[in-house]
């Protein structure tokens, strides 16, 4: 593809030098290489403009950037407004606009993407629509395995690569996750929208985005891209529990796509009713525009019913049948790091959870709760160098919510962890009911220690994620593994100690029987050594014969012990005209 064929795609774009053959794209000059185009861009702690050099020293076929360079040459470049919009279309144009010809659906919100866009890509897979994934779990890309996620929300140039290899795997359809940093960077401005999908909106990335106010216009921006965009049929499903979702109704656009609302109240057009949660699952009545159906579902809690009702509408958006639709949610398989069980069939219950927002953690606590727990017990941090006051509004929720709370790291980065467990400590007043634990897999390990019969505890914080990031390093750490090990650790102490019970109690079994036997031995000798009275008294034979039945059946060894019959025959001897003094 010639630059001046993808400069044209860019409004405002200044083309100079020779019209090159573009090969490749790049924002990264160690990527660079003979044939690629690099765009310069401007990020939060390096400018791509420094790099230039770089990139035509490794014979890039040309630049695209925000300035011209101090002493330009006969290099082919691409002056533009905005480096990231342009990187945008750009890539959109080089890879024949891969999401026109796919089903896609973009989730945003604070919490419940992941979980809503693996239910959506479940449903659809179950319905043999060939969905593609991008989320922050995992990518699937229709190759058939599953690739390492790195960002939620990839850049624009990696977005449109990946979903033209899913066109090109035979994907039909798409779910992803749309993160408000990726809105607000452009990275999916030129993704082609079927269905845009709200679950909420609460205190997250503040440090990020200032205010609640700049969060949700971040977050409406996917919206205002689907009231605008090319697809005949578009839709937004909307969260209308939450109050910025009723916000989003109120202000879009009539007439430029349906909207259809979803949540517990009675306006909803997906509408949860009669929830019923236990540690196997959850069922619920659907009212879904003048339908009625019972939904069971092995994921647990009321937001978990929200971001089915979400999935649900969203899958008949892209054409699923309702009734199928709810009859496999039945059997989606368990959302990685999401309230996911990892103490097996023991007599307490374990669950991870991703829960690292105020929002999520009292929804995770709420949820436990529901399941009449004898005690709950809370393991939990706060990132560093993010967000500060929510640390205190997460203290305070556990301790309104849990039984017993052990504070500890989470991702510390570059800050001290002592002292975000301090802001943690705030939130929980004069009061007692925690502990802390900087070092997490020790957390980990106190809060299995504390468990006993009944109980749940809640490792909540990081939940799929497999590091935890420190200032200067960071290193391999999944809660689910760090559980099951203690788990096991315990299990193998539970097991030691029992057996040594078992052995003890064995012990003084076998020390019972060898005394029973001294004495039935003394007995005999006793008989033997006296006399049997001179008549009418119990006959040797007979102590002999109960004697013999001891031997046979109750000495260690043996069988079960008849030693009433050696204590019936000894007290009949006694009875009977025995001496009164023992020899």
């Amino acid at each position: 593809m010639l630059i001046s064929e993808l400069a044209e795609t860019v409004l405002g774009a200044a083309r100079s030098g020779a019209d090159t053959e573009v090969r490749s794209l790049c924002y990264d000059s160690r990527a660079a290489a003979e044939g690629s185009l690099f765009f310069a861009l401007r990020g939060a702690g390096a400018d791509g403009h420094d790099f230039i050099p770089a990139a035509l020293a490794a014979g890039c076929a040309g630049v695209v950037s925000q300035r011209h360079p101090e002493q330009p040459d006969a290099s082919p470049w691409v002056r533009v407004p905005d480096s990231r919009a342009a990187l945008s279309a750009m890539a959109a144009a080089f890879y024949g606009h891969p999401s026109r010809g796919l089903k896609v659906a973009g989730v945003t919100g604070t919490n419940g993407k992941s979980t809503t866009a693996l239910l959506l890509h479940s449903l659809l897979a179950a319905a043999h629509r060939r969905p593609g994934l991008l989320g922050t779990m995992f990518y699937d890309l229709g190759d058939g395995g599953l690739s390492e996620s790195t960002h939620t929300t990839p850049e624009s140039l990696d977005l449109q690569r990946y979903l033209a290899e899913m066109r090109d795997n035979g994907c039909r359809s798409v779910a992803m996750e749309v993160s408000s940093h990726g809105l607000d960077q452009g990275r999916a401005a030129d993704v082609e929208f079927d269905v845009a999908i709200f679950t909420n909106l609460s205190h997250d990335h503040l440090d990020y985005h200032g205010d609640m106010a700049s969060y949700f216009a971040a977050k409406r921006r996917l919206f205002e891209q689907l009231a605008t965009g090319a697809k005949p049929k578009r839709l937004a499903v909307v969260n209308i529990d939450d109050i910025w979702g009723k916000k989003l109704v109120n202000e879009f656009p009539e007439g430029t796509a349906e909207v259809v609302t979803y949540g517990m109240g009675s306006g909803a057009d997906y509408r949860a009713g009669n929830i019923k949660s236990s540690r196997e699952g959850t069922e619920f009545a659907l009212e879904a525009r003048g339908r009625q159906m019972r939904v069971r579902t092995p994921l647990i809690g009321r937001f978990n019913v929200s971001n089915c009702l979400a999935a649900l509408a969203a899958g008949v958006g892209l054409g699923l049948n309702l009734r199928e639709a709810v009859a496999n949610l039945a059997s989606v398989p368990q959302v990685p790091g999401r309230l996911e069980s990892v103490a097996g069939a023991r007599a307490f219950g374990v669950f991870v959870d991703y829960a690292h927002t105020p929002d999520a953690l009292e929804n995770a606590l709420e949820t436990l709760r529901e399941l009449s727990p004898r005690r709950l017990v809370a393991v939990f941090g706060c990132g560093g160098n993010r967000d500060i006051p929510k640390r205190r509004a997460m203290g305070e929720i556990a301790a309104r919510l849990a039984d017993y709370s052990v504070i500890t790291s989470d991702n510390p980065r570059q800050e001290d962890p002592e002292k975000i467990i301090r802001d943690i400590e705030s939130g929980f007043g004069s009061g007692g009911g925690f502990e802390a634990v900087v070092d997490r897999r020790e957390a980990i390990g106190r809060g299995v220690e504390l468990l006993g019969k009944g109980d749940i505890l809640l490792i909540a914080g990081k939940g799929h994620e497999a590091y935890q990031q420190f200032a200067d390093r960071t290193v391999p750490f999944d809660d689910r593994v760090v559980a099951r090990q203690m788990l096991g650790d315990r299990d193998h102490v539970r097991d030691e100690d029992v057996r040594e019970r078992r052995r003890e109690k064995e012990e003084r079994e076998l020390e019972k029987q060898r005394r029973h036997e001294v004495d039935i031995r003394r007995a005999y000798r006793e008989f033997k050594g006296r006399g049997a009275p001179a008549g009418g008294g119990v006959r040797e034979d007979e102590v002999q014969r109960a004697y013999r039945e001891f031997k046979g059946r109750g000495a260690p060894g043996g069988g079960a012990a008849r030693e009433d019959e050696v204590q019936r025959a000894y007290r009949e001897f006694k009875a009977e005209g025995a001496p009164d003094n023992e020899g």
